[in-house]
């Protein structure tokens, strides 16, 4: 569609349309919706071509910009990052089929069989930002699950996200089902996700994916169910008992390994017993990957007395919540682990939060009392991710409590229905 004359119209065709083909799409047999998914993993390969060539123009757009380095990196497909989509699409299809699972089976007392049964959602509208993998992760667990899927990508990867959706659809389409299950909005004007928002009893959830203005907007918004997914201020934090040869590379891994990413480190927190000692191959470790530390006045002085002043800046209040998405770190050294569980309990996300330490006991009860989706021991965060957790492609990381926590993939889009055979019971 060239030109959007009637946003609302617009929209809502699409989405009606999409929801009526959610509901042939619900009854495909397990091994339809499986193959569908095959297909568009194999199509992504055939047309990677057509997908990267469509991603430069978006790259080219977004430098001319002027978009930071961490958003630059959430945008940019290359040859792996196609493959690994298609990958995470082979693997969802190879899961066990959510759609049909017995939840539960009894015979009540008047005589009727009950049996709870898992079926899929209907319509998943996606809203998310700068990450055009997205598209086909939500795509392909919502085919996998029997829903049909509308959604709205960022306005700097709108080249991208259309071109996978097109492919997929197409792959789709070719394998005998709806060409609307996988339906895209073009248009970049903002009002198309408000009119998103607003068709209940057309979308049955709505999952929005990105910065913490995004998220809130859709739930501050919305009419129609929302699945919160979480923005990341994630924490490290080093125990007195830590083995400092395990916490540098951990912290480096966290911090470094992509820093646009949501289960990135942004905080790292010392207890002070080893601070001195900790900070000392920790400041040089970050200053030569060109992280710029936030640190608290322990840590400034710390790195002035290593000459690395001009890397740490005074954290403000702010700091200590701040999800960066950039060679940026928070430093903060805190009197113990009392201390080091409040912080992040007041400050995180609910995301992803890491204890590095050698004394058992503090690892438990890190792991019991730090209110996060995914809590670890001696690890990186940045292993929060679908496919590492072994679900598959994942469609959103929640850090609500409600339905889906962490990373969610097929079966948080599956609902359930209780199936009720009788012999011609009446209720007395």
């Amino acid at each position: 569609m060239s030109e959007f004359t009637d946003i609302a119209s617009y929209v809502e065709g699409l989405a009606r349309n999409a929801k009526e083909a959610s509901r042939p799409l619900g009854f495909a047999p397990n091994e339809v919706r499986a193959g569908a998914v095959r297909a568009m993993a194999a199509a992504l390969r055939e047309r990677a071509d057509e997908v990267l060539a469509a991603n430069e123009a978006d790259m080219e757009a977004a430098r001319a910009a002027g978009l930071s380095d961490g958003l630059l990196d959430r945008l940019l497909l290359t040859p792996e990052r196609v493959e690994g989509m298609a990958c995470g699409l082979e693997a969802l299809a190879l899961l066990p089929d959510p759609v049909g699972r017995v939840l539960d089976h009894r015979t009540i007392d008047c005589g009727l069989d009950l049996t709870k049964v898992s079926v899929p959602l209907g319509l998943v509208a996606m809203v998310y930002e700068a990450r055009p993998n997205v598209t086909a992760d939500a795509a392909g667990i919502c085919i996998r699950t029997g829903n049909a899927c509308i959604l709205r990508g960022g306005s700097v990867a709108q080249r991208s996200c259309a071109a996978i959706a097109r492919v997929l659809a197409d792959a789709v389409e070719a394998r005998g089902l709806p060409r609307a299950a996988i339906s895209i909005i073009e248009t970049t004007d903002r009002a198309a996700t408000g009119v998103l928002m607003g068709l209940r009893g057309v979308v049955d959830v709505l999952i929005p994916r990105g910065g913490a203005g995004l998220i809130q907007r859709c739930v501050r918004e919305a009419s129609v169910p929302v699945i919160e997914t979480g923005t990341g201020n994630c924490h490290i934090y080093v125990h007195e008992s830590a083995d400092l040869s395990k916490a540098v590379p951990i912290v480096v891994n966290a911090k470094c390994q992509r820093v646009g990413v949501c289960n990135a480190a942004e905080s790292l927190l010392v207890d002070e017993a080893v601070a001195e000692r900790f900070l000392a191959e920790m400041l040089p470790v970050l200053a030569e990957r060109g992280v710029l530390v936030h640190g608290d006045a322990f840590t400034c002085d710390a790195a002035r007395k290593m000459g690395l002043g001009d890397r740490c800046v005074p954290a403000t209040d702010e700091d200590w919540g701040r999800e960066y998405l950039a060679l940026e770190i928070s430093v903060k050294v805190v009197s113990g682990i009392d201390e080091a569980i409040a912080h992040i309990n007041r400050y995180g996300t609910h995301h992803s939060e890491a204890i590095v330490a050698e004394d058992d006991a503090a690892c438990e009860r890190f792991l019991v009392e730090v209110d996060a989706s995914s809590v670890y021991a001696n690890a990186s965060t940045r292993f929060t991710d679908g496919g590492e957790f072994g679900l598959g492609a994942e469609i959103g990381i929640s850090t609500q409590k409600l339905h889906a926590r962490g990373p969610f993939a097929a079966e948080a889009l599956t609902t359930y229905k209780y199936e009720v055979r009788g012999t011609g019971q009446v209720r007395p």
